[in-house]
């Protein structure tokens, strides 16, 4: 008995895997393309990361200031001038209406060094607050290296009969 092989068949040939030329091209291009358009958002976040810092730092000093300046008394009482950007002889709320400094410094008047750039106004003006007469507006601006931020507060003569 013997066996006997077929012959292959000219029917279908087997399709070939794997993507020809032109394909291969256009997905190098969506590729690129996408990367491209990503690399861009990164590029757009790294370069205002430092912005958020800057305002956290800004914040910061107005808060601080914004702080120093309620703790005082509402009533005006008499001092004597401040040597400086030094705030130590202001006694009361009033005392700070019109203060402005170029670098930051402590209430002594010690200059911190790593705000030399920052800039600081404040204002104080007498206003109505919700019907209570004896209020006042604290304005604190805070500015560096072409960032701006704006703290209002208000103070009431709470203490006062």
């Amino acid at each position: 008995m013997s066996i006997r092989r077929r012959a292959p068949s000219p029917g279908p040939r087997l399709r070939q895997r794997g993507f020809t030329l032109p394909e291969a091209i256009l997905a190098i291009i969506v590729i690129g393309v996408g990367l491209a358009g990503l690399l861009l958002a990164f590029g757009t976040v790294a370069r205002g990361s430092a912005d958020p810092v800057l305002r956290k730092q800004l914040l910061a000093v107005a808060q601080e200031l914004m702080e120093e300046i309620t703790l005082k008394p509402y009533a005006p009482a008499a001092n004597a001038a401040p040597a400086g950007c030094a705030r130590d002889t202001y006694n009361d709320i009033t005392d700070y209406n019109g203060y402005s400094a170029t670098g930051f410094c402590t209430v002594d008047g010690v200059v911190i060094a790593a705000l030399a750039s920052t800039s600081v106004v404040v204002s104080v003006a007498s206003g109505t607050l919700f019907g209570v007469a004896a209020a006042k507006s604290i304005t604190v601006t805070v500015s560096s290296n072409g960032e701006s931020l704006s703290l209002q507060g208000w103070r009431t003569d709470y203490a006062s009969p």
